[in-house]
């Protein structure tokens, strides 16, 4: 089986979504695939050291509308660009990462040339739709025409059945997962915690974009009830994003700047030694306005470094734990409920560790991507 997998969102781009076909699709077994990716810095470095073969393509449009004489003109180039790639690699199917830009691409190109796609959907983007009458009728028609969907969770299944008329028999859903042969524990290092300014500190981390849907900005007014417990706690914030002046402010009303530490992105082996030497992983997630958590791969990223996880109750997010087992789901639209749990964990090292250790168990049997290829590949060949 030969497919082309067509993705905005792909690395080196940051993006939980991006990576997870990166390494979802190298791994299935005796499937030909081709990659055309979205443009993006250091693109070249890594096409060139990719084990799939990659063509990058204009994807970044203004507007996913094609009712402006600019969107129009995006879609059009890009369709010349992506037919004639089709011409060339003759692929038997287009695997597109979302809706829009790149399923309602691969719609047009399907009808010149009667070629079966399939679309990804993370749950975010239909709400986003739901606000234009315009992005609303593309993602439609998209969801109708697909040979297939794949949800990324069961919360993006239920809107898609209940909100958006999907074909059930056409709906499967597929979880993202997490390289546990990379990501798995390791015994805390003095050197490195030293290194990254966390010796003598109980570490809290966050890993993801710097937006309100991740909870950042929850997770630092709760910093005064847990320095209460805690004076030596440190708050770890992995990631970038246009809410870090927000997030500046936010800590200086609070009185807390002090014990919060803004990493930016690091390099793959810094993260993984972030996961490996916090004391505790938190993702406090919740809804705002249209945007919420489709899923949550960092929280799949904490467990198998064997480490529990705090999750807010917005999305997707209760899919990857197991909820008192391998971490704690509590609702993050306030600060006192997550503050509480957080002591609670911070204050009982050997309940920390009995979860750390389910947690590591959880992502290794239901998450590594050996498991997920073997999954995708039945519903690929599902018809």
């Amino acid at each position: 089986m030969k497919v082309l997998l067509l993705s905005q969102v792909f690395p080196p781009r940051p993006g939980g979504s991006g990576r997870w076909l990166w390494e979802l699709y190298r791994r299935l077994a005796g499937v030909s695939v081709v990659v055309a990716a979205g443009q993006t810095a250091g693109a070249a470095s890594f096409d060139e050291a990719s084990d799939v073969p990659i063509t990058r393509l204009p994807l970044d449009f203004k507007s996913w509308g094609v009712w402006s004489p600019r969107g129009a003109w995006d879609y059009a180039r890009a369709l010349v660009r992506l037919e004639r790639l089709v011409a060339r690699v003759r692929p038997e199917a287009i695997h597109c990462g979302k809706c829009l830009p790149e399923g309602a691409i691969a719609a047009a190109l399907g009808c010149r040339r009667r070629l079966p796609f399939l679309t990804y959907v993370h749950g975010e983007e239909l709400t986003l739709a739901r606000e234009s009458r315009e992005l609303r009728r593309l993602t439609t028609r998209v969801l109708r025409r697909a040979a297939k969907v794949i949800a990324n969770s069961q919360h993006t299944k239920e809107l898609l059945l209940r909100e958006w008329d999907v074909d059930p028999t056409n709906l499967v859903v597929l979880h993202p997962g997490v390289d546990t042969s990379k990501f798995r524990p390791a015994p805390s290092c003095p050197t490195l915690r030293e290194h990254f300014g966390w010796r003598g500190r109980h570490v809290i981390l966050t890993v993801g974009a710097l937006q309100k849907r991740k909870g950042q900005d929850m997770l630092i007014r709760a910093l005064p009830q847990i320095r209460d417990h805690f004076p030596d706690v440190l708050y770890a914030v992995v990631g970038e994003g246009w809410e870090r002046a927000y997030l500046d402010r936010v800590a200086a009303e609070c009185g807390v700047a002090d014990v919060i530490q803004f990493r930016g992105v690091p390099s793959d082996d810094e993260l993984i030694q972030c996961y490996q030497q916090c004391d505790l992983f938190a993702l406090p997630n919740r809804q705002v306005d249209w945007d919420f958590e489709g899923f949550g791969i960092v929280l799949l990223e904490a467990q198998a470094c064997g480490k529990p996880v705090i999750a807010g109750l917005s999305g997707g997010t209760p899919e990857t734990i197991q909820s008192g087992e391998t971490g704690v789901l509590v609702s993050c639209n306030e600060p006192g409920p997550l503050a509480e749990v957080v002591v609670q964990l911070l204050s009982d090292p050997e309940r920390r560790s009995l979860m750390g250790k389910r947690a590591r168990e959880w992502a290794v049997g239901h998450f590594d991507w050996t498991v997920l290829s073997r999954q995708a590949m039945q519903a690929f060949i599902t018809r």
